[in-house]
């Protein structure tokens, strides 16, 4: 999630604090964006949302070129300010878009916070559903079955939001996440940065066809999209 620069005066306005099961979780405002701070840690803005957007259309192009099924279900994991729901929405290949967010707060932002007019048409999609649970727990416990399965829920594997998440990029973690994916079923990671070492980790875990796909963003290294196919 890229951060952005600011006129050096300009002082962000908290809009909303909580403190939720997970730690403190803040909505802000700075200048026309809108950003969310989890534990002091910045996760994302509205500045941009390319490499978000291009999570998802990376995953229907890797389901596209397998001969995936016509309206494959995705699974985002993690709401964030919305840009992965709203473009998977504004797509019709999609059938089934559930986002599992861990977070009643970010929920209530986009359900009539300020994030509302970002994912209010999205959310009104009748494909579309938020499931409030933690996604660790949820891979590992649904009977639910998913065509692709994106996961935004930290800054990367190495760049955890909180240190109970770093499981789910361990073989135990990605085989919960396997779990979940149908035959054939695309496994796509948003990181910060690339991570030869996860991919590693994808290929351990029984995952094929792996690959990492870049970004460029304005400033720094660029966001990636770590690709691969579930085993079996």
């Amino acid at each position: 999630m890229p951060t952005t620069s600011h006129a050096p005066y300009d002082t962000p306005e908290v809009l909303d604090r909580r403190e939720g099961p997970h730690g403190e979780v803040v909505l802000r405002r700075h200048g026309a964006l809108l950003q969310i701070i989890a534990n002091g840690c910045f996760l994302m803005d509205t500045s941009d949302g390319r490499s978000e957007r291009r999570l998802v259309d990376a995953a229907a192009e890797a389901l596209a070129a397998s001969a995936g099924p016509s309206a494959p279900h995705l699974l985002i994991g993690g709401l964030g300010v919305g840009f992965s729901l709203a473009h998977a929405a504004a797509d019709p290949r999609w059938g089934r878009i559930a986002v599992v967010e861990r977070e009643r707060a970010i929920i209530d932002w986009h359900r009539d916070g300020p994030l509302a007019a970002l994912s209010a048409e999205a959310l009104a999609d009748p494909r579309a559903q938020i499931v409030e649970a933690d996604l660790v727990r949820y891979v590992n416990e649904t009977s639910d079955t998913y065509d692709a399965l994106c996961l935004d829920i930290d800054n990367g594997p190495a760049w955890t939001v909180t240190e109970d998440n770093d499981g789910l990029y361990t073989p135990a973690g990605l085989a919960g996440c396997a779990r979940v994916l149908r035959p054939g079923g695309v496994l796509a990671v948003w990181s910060a940065q690339p991570s030869p070492e996860f991919e590693e980790t994808l290929r351990n875990a029984g995952f094929q066809q792996v690959r990492t796909e870049e970004i460029p963003v304005a400033r720094g290294v660029p966001d990636v999209v770590h690709l691969a196919v579930g085993p079996g």
